[in-house]
């Protein structure tokens, strides 16, 4: 999740509507980052078909609970974001674009083909985020922007799964070793792959914004910035990344409040109505009783229910 403001800029609100299509928007599906989604759906009215975790490089298959835990208990449509930490330090994306993490892929696609269920696969969400290992801002020529933009494809192509040669020939094309095996097919929209960067990059650096990190529209599914209000926001660059890939389905995987501010909730649930491309938004809430909980806000509680829940009927 970000931190310091992350995509938040101080412009006036009325901005909001720049952008933003004439059409009114459908029914929006809903996910929620928490600890107890029980408690969630019962503060604010909300039926929660997908739950968020993060998962670990390797987890689920070498250590930590299996694939099949998550997508067991993750509701209906599981959402989980693929992380570079594993057992001992990190993957680069140099590594995994050369393969070296292709049976934690391949293990991951059989276990999604195997639940059944939809799944929303966020890998290396928020690249352009300091906080994240595999950001090229840290300077790290393993984790450059363009060992980025391999990885994805690599993660995109083989998570959706197809034959040892039809995925060979694809990956050769790309500069990219090839598989050894065939992998269950797992089709959008059974497995929805989401590029997930920041509207604007932490730190706002040359080489670092989301452009840098695109990896081609044909290796993601949707994608989607991560919003949260911590003081001041505005809707301005979120925006600039929704009218940049007009063929692609937005989504919002996480956003949140970290104080009572109600006018958020409602200028958001404005945003997801006016721009008809939406399709997930995800509520982070955070730890019980923290921050980020909708527990200790009544203001943003009320706002959800009478603001965000009707967008999901």
């Amino acid at each position: 999740m970000p931190l310091r403001g992350l995509a938040i800029l101080t412009v006036l609100a009325a901005c909001l509507a720049v952008g933003s299509s004439a059409a009114p928007q459908a029914r929006v599906a809903v996910g929620v980052y928490a600890n107890n989604v029980p408690r969630f759906d019962r503060l604010t009215g909300q039926h929660t078909a997908s739950a968020l975790a993060f998962m670990g490089w390797d987890q689920g298959r070498t250590w930590g609970k299996p694939y099949s835990y998550f997508l067991d208990t993750l509701g209906e449509r599981p959402h989980i974001v693929l992380k570079t930490e594993r057992s001992g330090g990190t993957i680069s994306t140099r590594a995994i674009a050369l393969g070296q993490g292709d049976a934690h892929l391949i293990g991951l696609a059989a276990a999604i083909s195997d639940a059944g269920k939809p799944v929303l696969l966020r890998p290396l969400g928020e690249m352009n985020n300091t906080l994240n290992p595999y950001c090229a801002c840290r300077g790290s020529s393993s984790n450059s922007t363009k060992w980025f933009r391999r990885a994805f494809q690599r993660i995109y192509l083989i998570t959706h799964g197809g034959t040892a040669a039809a995925l060979t020939a694809k990956l050769r094309a790309l500069k990219m070793p090839s598989v050894s095996q065939d992998v269950p097919v797992n089709p959008y929209p059974t497995l929805t792959v989401i590029w997930n960067p920041l509207a604007v990059g932490e730190p706002p650096v040359s080489g670092n914004s989301f452009r840098d990190y695109f990896p081609g529209s044909r290796f993601f599914d949707a994608y989607g910035n991560d919003y949260y209000d911590f003081g001041t926001w505005s809707f301005v660059r979120t925006n600039d990344l929704y009218k940049a890939y007009p063929s692609k389905p937005f989504v919002v995987p996480e956003w949140g409040v970290a104080r009572d501010d109600p006018g958020f909730v409602r200028a958001f649930a404005a945003f997801v109505r006016s721009h008809r491309r939406v399709k997930f938004i995800g509520f982070y809430n955070g730890r019980t009783g923290g921050r980020l909980d909708i527990g200790t806000h009544p203001g943003v509680r009320a706002a959800y229910r009478r603001s965000i829940v009707p967008l999901t009927r």
